[in-house]
């Protein structure tokens, strides 16, 4: 990886239990956006560096179906975005503010643009507590621009993992730092789990509505 690139985290310990983590097929996953979001909460990004593995299960995610105003493909295709038209399962990086790099999952049919942001991942493998957001946990599995397309179903460094812990309750809510399309419940996150990110507020249930009394007839 370039020295420009600064990571917070350059090396990864042996696990003081080793973890088994199967490869993702392609074909296990939802053939559905939202669907993909939920099945993604408990399986595992990894990324095998020359100094170690990084690694962490996935706890939060934000869905941007097609047709999602508050997604990058809402006007059409451009080159930045190509990546979001690759079969599911492909990497789609975008740099947020001249900030921080994104990891995005590419989760529909090739052709149409969509994609879910891994915003949260629970620390595998030792790794420090540093993957709490999205900005941050790219920076943790030193992942930039340079990643944009790579397939996590068949790539041998940056792949996609199950390592068999299945995931709790999953809470949803509104997405986080968007202004369209902003009531939308399309973030999912798995409930009491400490690296999930964003406001308190938002990991509470949402109030039940009162269903209206009937008045009775005279």
């Amino acid at each position: 990886m370039s020295s420009s690139m600064s990571p917070l985290i350059t090396a990864c310990k042996e696990p003081r239990t080793k973890i088994s983590i199967r490869r993702i097929r392609r074909s296990e996953l939802p053939e559905d956006t939202i669907a993909l979001a939920r099945f993604l909460i408990g399986k595992v990004v990894v990324h095998d560096l020359p100094a170690g593995r990084v690694s962490g299960r996935i706890v939060e995610t934000e869905a941007y179906p097609p047709g999602d105003p508050a997604g990058h493909h809402f006007r059409g295709p451009t080159p930045r975005i190509k990546s979001m038209y690759l079969a599911p399962g492909h990497v789609y990086v975008f740099f947020n503010y001249g900030a921080h790099f994104m990891l995005n999952v590419v989760s529909e049919a090739p052709d149409t643009a969509a994609a879910i942001l891994i915003r949260a991942l629970e620390p595998l493998a030792e790794l420090l507590d540093l993957t709490r957001g999205p900005g941050r946990l790219a920076q943790a599995l030193q992942i930039d621009r340079r990643h944009d397309g790579v397939d996590l179903c068949e790539d041998e460094k940056l792949w996609l993992g199950d390592a068999g812990q299945s995931a709790g309750l999953i809470g949803k809510s509104v997405r986080i730092g968007i202004t369209r399309a902003a009531d939308k419940l399309l973030r999912f996150f798995e409930r009491g789990n400490p690296f999930v990110s964003g406001p308190k507020r938002l990991l509470q249930p949402p109030p039940k509505r009162r269903k209206p009394r009937l008045r009775a007839s005279s």
